[in-house]
């Protein structure tokens, strides 16, 4: 079992960035991953020994997240993912705070899993296969899933930034 709790602690910090892109409050990243955990380990006799014991637990927070979403309220401050939650000595442009409110109102629109799937693979570098086996889907699967999401993103995005249109002289 002490390889498993090297494992666990390893996985610890990616486990609560995931939870925390989530539910975008520590706090509550915190309390998923302590959820996430105590569901693991108590189906810990019915885990496959072959199979990926992070696409397990990211399996299980992403599950745990979604259950919680049905009896939950919306998320919290969002701007601060995108702006970086920057302190009043360098407030973002007006431009880049439209943009970042934009994007993120767009984001938040996206389905749970079109989130998640963008979430796992650009920010925790999950491989196609991996999310495939988070999700119990083929692999091919996940490729359109994840190209839909992309194209879902953009598509919301286009249609809230109006910018003025502007004509080139040379």
């Amino acid at each position: 079992m002490h390889g498993i709790d090297d494992q666990l602690r390893e996985l610890l910090p990616r486990l609560r960035r995931f939870a925390h892109s989530l539910t975008r409050n520590s706090s509550s990243a915190d309390d998923l991953v302590q959820a996430s955990l105590e569901k693991a380990l108590g189906a810990w006799a019915g885990k496959r020994p072959d199979g990926d014991l992070r696409a397990w637990l990211f399996a299980i927070v992403y599950r745990q997240f979604l259950d919680a979403q049905r009896s939950a309220s919306r998320y919290r401050r969002l701007l601060e993912l995108f702006t970086g939650g920057q302190d009043e000595h360098h407030e973002p442009s007006a431009e880049r705070t439209v943009v970042a409110q934009t994007t993120l109102a767009a984001f938040e629109r996206l389905p749970h899993e079109q989130r998640a799937i963008l979430l796992w693979v650009t920010v925790e570098g999950l491989q196609y296969q991996e999310v495939a086996e988070i999700l119990g889907v083929p692999i091919g699967t996940v490729m359109s899933r994840l190209s839909r999401a992309r194209q879902a993103l953009r598509q919301l995005s286009d249609g809230e930034i109006t910018t003025p249109s502007l004509r080139v002289l040379k």
